[in-house]
């Protein structure tokens, strides 16, 4: 019992909700200079052709969004996400721009 209540713990410590500002942008794009990230068109036409979203800080770290259907409609746009965060990939639960 002991062993599992580590484990719940160190998943909990792992999870961390935060709210944070940056793009929406495909996930080709997501590495190129910081003029691709406000690009509405390209990044709407390449997430329309089957490209992942992807969050970008304004620091330029990259972010997978589990969950797309929450900010395909922000593609190219700055916003600010409000989520949880596990390593790289964040968990969207909502998005304001």
């Amino acid at each position: 019992m002991k062993k599992l209540a580590v484990v719940f713990a160190f998943a909990s410590i792992s999870a961390m909700a935060a709210d944070m500002t940056g793009y929406i942008v495909d996930k080709s794009c997501a590495s190129k200079a910081k003029g691709m990230w406000t690009n509405e068109k390209c990044a709407a036409s390449c997430i329309g052709r089957g490209d992942p979203a992807v969050f970008v800080t304004e620091e330029g770290k990259i972010y997978q969004v589990t969950n797309q259907d929450k900010v395909v409609a922000h593609a190219g746009h700055k916003v600010t996400v409000s989520g949880t965060t596990d390593g790289d990939k964040i968990t969207v639960d909502s998005v304001k721009m």
